[in-house]
């Protein structure tokens, strides 16, 4: 059943040349994917959200999307933005994107299929990307 919510999309920038940089681990959680995977955990429980795709507590998550049923995205904004806060205090650059769509409340069986499951995805994905062209690093909310 689809209901009107957010779709949100988060990815570290550069982890690549991040990694190899300060030498962490690229295969368990390290500083950067440790945190990101706490706190779009404890985002996702505040508001209940739907993990679509990415919080990996094994590795380490590095993407991730969310959609939140009957939320705004201006509501996520001050959370988003602590987000990004806490992941600056490490070094880390974070591209955030919230956008309003509707939400279907089913996870993704993979990366491909988060981001092909509905027209809402698709936009949110194509905004990631166009920020991430332009140097990432950024909070988007629409």
């Amino acid at each position: 059943m689809l209901a009107e919510g957010t779709i949100v999309v988060m990815d570290i920038d550069r982890l690549g040349e991040l990694v190899k940089k300060k030498g962490w681990s690229e295969y368990r959680p390290n500083p950067a994917t440790g945190t990101l995977t706490l706190l779009a955990g404890q985002l996702a429980s505040r508001w209940g959200a739907v993990v679509v795709y990415g919080i990996d507590e094994e590795r380490g998550t590095e993407e991730v999307v969310l959609e939140i049923p009957g939320v705004e995205p201006e509501e996520l904004e001050k959370d988003l933005r602590s987000i990004k806060d806490e992941l600056e205090k490490l070094g880390v650059c974070v591209t955030i994107v919230a956008v309003k769509g509707f939400v279907g409340g089913r996870t993704g069986t993979g990366r491909r299929q988060a981001y092909m499951g509905s027209p809402d995805r698709r936009r949110a994905k194509r905004i990631l990307e166009s920020l991430k062209r332009k140097g990432g690093c950024r909070l988007y909310v629409e």
